[in-house]
């Protein structure tokens, strides 16, 4: 018999990213390829503060209110005035944010000549996965249109 464990391979953050989103109800995945070096993509991802108010709509302000380490405290704001703490781990290619109803990331990884680049987000509600076939296709656009936005940055096609 055999007494070891067989070797896996380790997944990289765009693929933890995918697998968090694809097995949490209520939420939207987007990637894509940027012609860009990892530390400028992942320099301006993970600027919190700045990028998530323009990747995202629903979010007007979002400041981070304390950091120990890798975690950070922050406070959205929308537009209507609503308010949302959430608690953020943030290292280098890797950003997971979660808040009581909403919940989200990013993820990046060196690729070829550029960076694969990975966005996701989605409610955390009661009953959110008995309305996931009809919450997918709704929510879906939204995460490809959050990474647009911060890729067009990078692409030279924005702000």
């Amino acid at each position: 018999m055999n007494d070891t464990w067989p070797i896996v391979a380790e997944l990289d953050a765009v693929r933890r990213l995918r697998v968090i989103a694809r097995s949490t109800p209520g939420t939207s995945f987007a990637e894509h390829l940027v012609d860009a070096p990892f530390d400028r993509v992942w320099g301006l991802a993970s600027d919190l503060e700045n990028q998530l108010p323009l990747m995202i709509g629903d979010i007007r302000s979002f400041t981070v209110t304390s950091a120990a380490g890798e975690r950070l405290e922050a406070r959205a704001r929308s537009p209507l005035g609503m308010r949302a703490r959430f608690d953020v781990v943030l290292r280098p290619g890797w950003c997971l944010m979660q808040s009581r109803f909403v919940v989200g990331g990013m993820a990046a990884v060196a690729e070829r000549d550029g960076t694969r680049l990975a966005f996701f987000g989605g409610l955390r509600l009661p009953g959110v996965r008995l309305a996931e076939p009809v919450l997918r296709p709704l929510l879906a656009p939204l995460g490809a249109r959050a990474l647009g936005r911060l890729t067009d940055q990078l692409e030279g096609h924005g702000g």
